[in-house]
């Protein structure tokens, strides 16, 4: 091979080969990056169809999206940021609407839950309220909370108001009041009165709108205005005394020596670890009678001269005789006496005798058990009072009202419905209760099953009942017929334990979140789908912004009228206004502010009282508007 014959292939890339490398070149780079589009949308379509298969297969079985919703939102809404979180109602319906929307948006698909549900949990929910509120809603009304009552009327009334002539001003659409409304007292029952009018045929769509588009409206209008009203509540009765200049922590104090001294935190009633007797600061000790003093008197007439400490056994010899007995003393008795500690080392053998070893004295059973308080001549005294007259033996552990524990102080006063947990021997807890007009509950037992279904029977019918005023036809709706019955109910079995006395605490909580839960889950597939049309313009600037006003101007107006006209304690006076608006983070918040638990002695009225209220001004929202 010679030179030029090595320089031939140069010569033909110079001539004619550059082309065809070029070429070359272009269709491999072209055929890759084909190559690549074609993999990434064979990518993007086998996502589109797994997440076409998981839409139609949510959509087909309305049942695993009413308890996927559930099963996301409720530890969505507990994720908490600063102290601050949805809350799992708001959870599940943000988690709802977050598969409903794409689902119809993207694939078209409509998930269709029964409507039957629907109806059925949201009235299991309001009976299961009605059940809470029902005790001490009358009594509250009866005696001894005027300034409560009215406190929580200006919250409830004044927040009426403002969402309803604000949402005419700024011109808002049907549905979005009733939202607001629910949102900004943070009482997500009220979306379902909204809705029942809706139902019932109360509200007519106007032109331009149907009745679906005002469902949205509702939910559109209650999920800004929650969101906001749970965050900013509890920074302003967190904060209402510091910001009118008053020490949080004097006012706890102030109030407690007002009421006594503190209390512990107990479970609630017939939850788990109610009955556990834990550490009692008192003791059973033997004493034998040496003074002359004590010969010839009974067991119950030395309790009323020694109230600290009860004499619950008397040995005498072979023979034991029991506190129920009500042995007369004789010289060289000895006795078992149930008593503080401090009280049985200072002043055991000083007033009785030497203090013996004699295990049959001491060998008394205690037990926890719940007395539900029906209506007696006890209702309407302090804790002091009722020790006196009807403690023998026992010791005082908690005091519950609605499901929240009160501080269990010398001067607090007992209600009709309240709970208090005490601990005693069978016979002393067992005479308690009668004289309480209650049965003492060790153990939950009881079945609703009977009473859930009669007061949804009455509740449904009568709800269904209207009167047209005005040629606005007004009816009591479903729901809130349930609560009524709910509310009837409660009030007739804290009064009579013949009928069973009050609902368990761990079922009737369960009723509440389940109901309301999937309620919402239901509501959410229905109005996904047109939520986005809700939030056209600057309406959600406007939800805020009245949503806020709503939610903190009320509370703040019954504040001033509490503190100023009525002279109330602070602490007390934050839990009233926590109490009239629903809020019970708002109400854990007063307490850590003031170092006390004395702000929930005002919560429990107003919250019973407004908790009604507020619905029935729900449906006056949608069928005045």
């Amino acid at each position: 091979m010679n030179i030029g014959q090595i320089g031939r292939p140069f010569t033909w890339v110079r001539s004619k080969g550059w082309v065809q490398l070029f070429t070359l070149l272009c269709v491999t780079f072209f055929s890759h990056l084909a190559l690549a589009e074609s993999l990434e949308n064979q990518a993007t379509q086998d996502a589109s169809s797994v997440f076409g298969f998981l839409f139609s297969y949510i959509a087909q079985n309305p049942f695993v999206f009413l308890f996927l919703s559930i099963a996301i939102g409720y530890p969505l809404g507990k994720v908490t940021i600063k102290g601050v979180n949805l809350g799992p109602t708001a959870g599940t319906l943000v988690v709802g609407v977050a598969i409903a929307l794409p689902a119809f948006s993207i694939y078209g698909l409509h998930i269709n839950a029964p409507g039957l549900v629907s109806d059925i949990f949201l009235m299991m929910f309001m009976y299961a309220i009605g059940m809470k509120v029902g005790p001490q809603f009358f009594s509250g009304l009866a005696r001894g909370g005027l300034d409560f009552v009215v406190i929580g009327l200006i919250v409830v009334f004044s927040n009426f108001l403002i969402v309803f002539f604000g949402s005419k001003l700024l011109d808002l659409a049907p549905g979005y009041a009733a939202g607001i409304i629910s949102g900004s007292y943070t009482v997500t029952a009220v979306m379902g009165v909204a809705q029942s009018a809706i139902n019932s045929g109360a509200v007519k769509a106007p032109a331009g709108m149907t009745l679906d588009q005002i469902s949205a409206n509702i939910a559109a209008g209650y999920a800004i205005s929650y969101i906001l009203s749970s965050v900013f509540i509890i920074l302003l009765i967190k904060y209402l005394p510091a910001m009118f200049g008053i020490d949080p922590v004097k006012a706890g104090k102030d109030a407690e020596a007002e009421f006594g001294a503190g209390g512990d935190t107990e479970a609630l009633p017939s939850t788990n670890g109610f009955s556990n007797l834990g550490v009692l600061p008192l003791d059973i000790r033997a004493y034998r009678v040496d003074h002359q003093e004590l010969v010839g008197q009974d067991v119950e007439s030395l309790f009323h001269r020694y109230p600290h400490a009860a004499i619950l056994k008397v040995v005498r010899g072979e023979d034991v005789y029991e506190a129920s007995d009500n042995p007369i003393l004789q010289l060289g008795d000895i006795i078992g006496i149930r008593g503080d500690y401090h009280v049985l080392i200072e002043g055991g053998e000083s007033s009785v005798g030497i203090e013996v070893d004699e295990p049959r004295a001491r060998n008394v059973d205690i037990e926890v058990a719940d007395i539900h308080l029906g209506k007696s001549e006890y209702t309407g005294k302090t804790i002091e009072d009722i020790s006196k007259e009807v403690g023998f033996g026992i010791y005082m552990k908690a005091l519950f009202r609605q499901g929240h524990q009160l501080p269990i102080l010398p001067q607090t006063i007992v209600e009709v419905g309240d709970v208090i947990r005490v601990a005693g021997s069978d016979w002393c807890v067992k005479q308690a209760g009668k004289k309480l007009n209650s049965n003492p509950i060790v153990e939950s037992t009881l079945t609703e099953t009977f009473y859930l279904a009669l007061s949804l029977l009455i509740g449904y019918v009568c709800g269904h009942f209207s009167v047209t005023l005005g040629g606005i036809p007004f009816a009591l709706g479903t729901s809130a017929g349930c609560m009524l019955t709910g509310i009837i109910f409660s009030f007739l079995r804290t009064r009579n334990p013949a009928f069973g006395g009050p609902m368990s605490e761990g079922a009737r909580s369960f009723l509440q979140d389940i109901g309301l839960s999937l309620f919402v889950a239901v509501l959410a597939a229905t109005v996904g789908p047109k939520i986005l049309a809700s939030f056209q313009g600057i309406v959600v600037i406007k939800i805020a912004v009245l949503g806020l006003v709503a939610a903190l101007l009320p509370p703040l107006l019954a504040w001033i009228y509490g503190l100023y006209v009525r002279k109330m304690n602070p602490a007390i006076l934050a839990g009233a206004c926590a109490g009239g608006r629903n809020s019970t983070p708002a109400m854990k918040g007063a307490q850590d502010e003031c170092q006390s638990d004395m702000p929930a002695v005002g919560y429990p009225v107003p919250y019973a009282l407004t908790s009604m209220i507020v619905l029935v001004l729900g449906y006056l929202a949608m069928v005045l508007y």
